[in-house]
């Protein structure tokens, strides 16, 4: 699977509450918006990519990027943005089968992250994939088929469930674990503690 047969999602549909609120990917670490460090990350392992955030999209505009808000309503969570990803591809790119999502506040996420989930989706025949690190599954960094968008609004809509790893139990789930030294490349900023931490992550080991 090469990275044009797989469409990227990057999450930035939340509210941020931990952080006080507001867009907390528009926040600087290193000089550099940590959006802006997702991209650049992100953007040369996938084809087609677009940003799912929720209200005014001209706050993003900057990133000249395609926006898909969450197609269901009261801010359902990554799920809602993982859907609004398979359901944009679905319309815009209907040739891909395949979406990988990603949070917006993770500016250290792996180079090789859509290489190695795409790798473990077809050696294990599953039927989606997420990261882990540390011990941890990292659900929201995961990759997920197109073919799924409309049971994925069901679960959304009918069922009124909200975290991932209850909806990803219904199927063959693989998980890729990556090495979390020198530093976890999942970590994100969630608090503005957090941003403190990338600052001196940066500036220690140059990421």
């Amino acid at each position: 699977m090469t990275a044009a047969q797989v469409a990227g999602v990057i999450l930035a549909g939340g509210l941020s509450r931990r952080m006080g609120g507001g867009d907390k990917a528009l926040l600087e670490v290193g000089g550099k918006p940590i959006l802006g460090r997702v991209i650049e990350r992100f953007a040369p392992q996938v084809g087609p990519l677009v940003l799912n955030v929720n209200g005014d999209p001209k706050r993003f505009a900057v990133y000249e990027l395609p926006v898909a808000p969450d197609p269901v309503e009261g801010f359902a969570g990554p799920l809602a943005g993982v859907l609004a990803g398979l359901d944009w591809t679905h319309d815009n790119h209907p040739g891909i089968q395949w979406v990988v999502s990603v949070a917006s506040d993770s500016p250290f996420l792996p180079d090789d992250l859509v290489a190695r989930l795409s790798a473990a989706v077809v050696e294990q025949a599953a039927d989606m994939v997420c990261a882990a690190s540390g011990g941890r599954n990292h659900p929201v960094f995961g990759l997920w088929p197109v073919r799924l968008r409309n049971e994925l609004r069901r679960a959304l809509v009918e069922e009124d469930i909200k975290k991932v790893d209850v909806w990803t139990a219904r199927y063959a789930l693989s998980v890729v674990d990556f090495q979390d030294r020198p530093f976890d490349p999942f970590f994100n900023a969630n608090r503005p503690e957090d941003l403190a931490r990338a600052e001196a992550l940066i500036s220690s080991i140059g990421v």
